[in-house]
């Protein structure tokens, strides 16, 4: 199992009038290699579950282990190493530094791992060319598309071939064709590397292509179900 989440809940404020349950008692098992959409409206608990599965946040009460691995009494270094051992994320905003290529911002991960700079340099560049961006290694963002830009966030998320990909809303920001183009990089990267993709959405057109659907609405899960789809 990678993926074992426990009666976890997230709640600020507790015990106050104020008090938010973002979670309220989950209890998820995700196997390694699926495709999952986790889908909610705004303010449904599902950003916060895709925090807590990232290991960018902890849970308040319950348990959770990635790989194996009790996440929930790990410190920040800890925490810090499991992110980038085991997970890669895209998110809406594409988070590129302005300043730097295409292939900079690749390597810029890179580089905080520890990983030198020959081996950096050949990781950045294979996971461009799997994006298809091989011809603008020397692009700042300002000079590509948004398109574009996304792609190079992808590349920057599978450089280290992490086994799970974390996209939240990857396509919110995008035209309706580069659209397309991203979900098919995310579903070749599931195929060709059994890459485990997490998909975070408040979109069910965009969850019609996972093959596993989790629907969360006030800080529950709701459904999870799976469904067939043309691509697999």
């Amino acid at each position: 199992m990678l993926i074992d989440v426990r009666n976890i809940y997230k709640i600020y404020n507790e015990g106050l009038e104020n008090e938010v349950r973002a979670l309220d008692g989950v209890t998820l098992e995700i196997d390694r290699g699926e495709f999952v959409a986790i889908v909610g409206a705004s303010g449904s608990g599902k950003s916060t579950l895709m925090n807590l599965l990232g290991c960018l946040d902890i849970p308040t009460y319950g348990e959770y282990y990635l790989d194996g691995m009790d996440i929930t009494d790990l410190t920040d270094k800890q925490l810090s190493h499991a992110r980038n051992k085991e997970i890669g994320f895209i998110f809406q905003g594409f988070n590129l530094i302005p300043a730097l290529n295409a292939l900079e911002n690749v390597e810029l991960p890179l580089i905080y791992q520890g990983i030198g700079a020959g081996n950096r340099h050949d990781m950045a560049v294979d996971a461009l060319e799997t994006v298809a961006l091989a011809d603008r290694l020397e692009h700042k963002p300002s000079e590509m598309s948004g398109g574009q830009q996304q792609r190079v966030a992808i590349a920057r998320a599978i450089a280290t071939k992490p086994p799970i990909i974390m996209a939240d809303e990857p396509t919110g920001n995008l035209d309706s064709k580069t659209t397309l183009h991203v979900l098919d990089i995310l579903q070749q990267l599931h195929k060709d590397n059994n890459t485990t993709v997490i998909l975070i959405t408040h979109d069910n057109d965009i969850a019609a292509i996972a093959k596993r659907v989790i629907r969360v609405m006030d800080g529950k899960i709701i459904e999870d179900y799976r469904q067939e789809v043309d691509w697999a």
